[in-house]
């Protein structure tokens, strides 16, 4: 078994695709339309045939306060694995990244939290 399709559930799939290749850096794997929504994924460069991420519409009722729950709480709707921490943290400020949570070291793993202007809190994340 093996980890196909995570999603994160995006207010505005436009914006969510403008931010997550633009300043995130992904690469755009489906665009799809479906209805009034999209199919809408994306893969790191350095994996295309890899694990996609569904930025999935907001739409259904259960979704705005599952999400608000989860930012009120500071917990990331999902991580995502970068080499160095602090060097994509300095990177993603530059480009005018909100981070809630600045690098945190914690043994071998440190983690930063950012906003990804789409409803979400997002964590990164590397190890030693």
């Amino acid at each position: 078994m093996r980890i196909h399709l995570p999603s994160v559930f995006v207010d505005d799939q436009e914006k969510a695709l403008r931010f997550y290749t633009g300043v995130l850096g992904f690469v755009k794997k489906h665009d799809v339309p479906v209805g009034e929504d999209r199919w809408l994924t994306v893969v790191s460069p350095e994996d295309p045939d890899g694990t996609e991420l569904l930025l999935e519409p907001s739409g259904h009722p259960a979704v705005q306060p599952y999400k608000t729950a989860l930012v009120e709480d500071g917990i990331p709707a999902t991580a995502f694995a970068v080499d160095d921490v602090r060097a994509e943290f300095e990177r993603l400020r530059e480009l005018g990244v909100r981070f809630t949570q600045e690098p945190l070291e914690m043994g071998p793993v440190t983690t930063a939290v950012l906003d990804d202007t789409c409803g979400n809190l997002i964590q990164i994340v590397h190890s030693q």
